[in-house]
């Protein structure tokens, strides 16, 4: 019998073979762009879309557009750095509305810090011990630690 893939090749392949890795990857600038150029570029210009490999960046104001320039082929750098390929050809500048970022989320606590208790440690052995398999034995003990430190956390 053939062994299981596991979910996350299997869509790898999947997202491979329909060829749409680069755009998902180019899409990640969108929500790193105050990383990628800093705060103060960031407060002026907003990443609008991608197509073709040409990164579209609405700007608050004309000198601003015009300073871009200037900049272009340091943004390039930075982007294309970032995505650790060079994905983007090139950059395109247009006056626009800049629209104000959403509030961070909340940091959500880890749960390492969340300890089970003897019972559920005991009761999550006995269940594992019933699978032959290494790998999955090991998958399933995560699997049910992270539940029962979850459980843990509510608790408290």
């Amino acid at each position: 019998m053939k062994k299981p893939q596991s979910l996350r090749s299997i869509l790898e392949k999947t997202i491979q073979s329909l060829e749409i890795d680069i755009p998902l990857k180019t899409y990640s600038i969108l929500g790193a762009w105050k990383d990628i150029v800093g705060d103060s570029l960031a407060g002026q210009t907003q990443p609008r879309s991608i197509r073709n490999r040409i990164l579209f960046v609405d700007v608050s104001h004309s000198t601003w557009i015009q300073q871009l320039q200037f900049l272009k082929p340091t943004l390039l750098e930075k982007v294309n750095a970032f995505l650790g390929e060079p994905l983007i050809q090139d950059i395109r500048f247009k006056q626009g509305k800049i629209s104000t970022p959403p509030p961070a989320l909340p940091k959500i606590p880890s749960l390492k810090d969340e300890k089970p208790d003897k019972a559920t440690l005991n009761r999550i052995e006995s269940i594992i011990q019933k699978i032959d398999d290494q790998d999955l034995r090991k998958i399933m003990r995560d699997v049910l630690m992270r539940g029962a430190q979850l459980e843990c956390s509510k608790k408290n």
